[in-house]
């Protein structure tokens, strides 16, 4: 029997050279990890300098247990102290919600800030997923990163952190004068100190461990806006600035 050669048809294109590969395709690209969608899209960060903060966001998983917890606030706790050592990333200030955990860090670059905030996921979720006894991912896909890089941003991330509980209505619950499950009792930025004093966080409680700011912002710039009262709620303008 003679053998016939089958001919191959190439689609129609004026590259001849991408006629196999390339292009946009449905369906194409990387999936997102928790299978539904992405909550950050996959971009490239923008460069960060040294000399400004980050208001960092991370989001968990919805099967798992709300935050605002006694045992994920110790298991919060521990993350935070594993990042104490550090000298090129540093967690200034915290705020812990039911489903997300805000975080005002210093870094020395995008990549220092990359495996920060990656480590402080991974010792929170071991921690959290043996403390409710579960397994699997515990933090979505993606982080959310934005740059401060004026004195007003960082007044209005401050205002946005450590009020957020405000924000979600959990300060209803105890009528407690700041946020129990924050570093809003390290926070030397709030207007009258009658505040402060009227502060009782519950027995036992220990203060969520960070370093002190370095950064000129941190420290001294937002101030220039006005100090923040603890009974300020977040609204819009604090939610697009910070």
């Amino acid at each position: 029997m003679r053998r016939a050669q089958l001919a191959i048809r190439f689609p129609k294109t004026k590259t001849p050279r991408k006629r196999m590969h390339g292009g946009r395709r449905e369906g194409a690209g990387r999936k997102p990890a928790n299978g539904v969608k992405a909550g950050m899209p996959h971009v490239a960060r923008p460069r960060l300098s040294r000399h400004h903060p980050v208001h960092v966001t991370v989001r968990v998983e919805r099967d798992v247990p709300k935050l605002r917890r006694r045992k994920a606030y110790q298991c919060a706790s521990w993350a935070l102290i594993r990042m104490v050592p550090r000298e090129d990333f540093r967690v200034v200030h915290v705020s812990i919600q039911a489903t997300h955990v805000h975080l005002i860090v210093e870094a020395n670059d995008e990549r220092a800030l990359s495996r920060g905030v990656r480590a402080f996921e991974i010792s929170f979720a071991r921690r959290i997923n043996r403390a409710s006894r579960r397994r699997g991912r515990v933090f979505r896909d993606r982080y959310h990163a934005q740059q401060l890089t004026t004195p007003r941003q960082v007044r209005n991330a401050f205002a946005y952190v450590l009020n957020n509980w405000r924000k979600h209505r959990e300060d209803k619950a105890r009528g407690w004068k700041l946020d129990p499950f924050s570093s809003s009792i390290a926070f030397d930025g709030w207007r009258g100190h009658e505040h402060i004093a009227g502060f009782r966080p519950p027995p036992g409680y220990q203060a969520l461990p960070v370093k002190y700011a370095t950064l000129w912002l941190l420290t001294k710039g937002w101030r220039r806006y006005g100090l923040i009262d603890p009974r300020e709620r977040p609204g819009p303008r604090e939610l697009e600035a910070a």
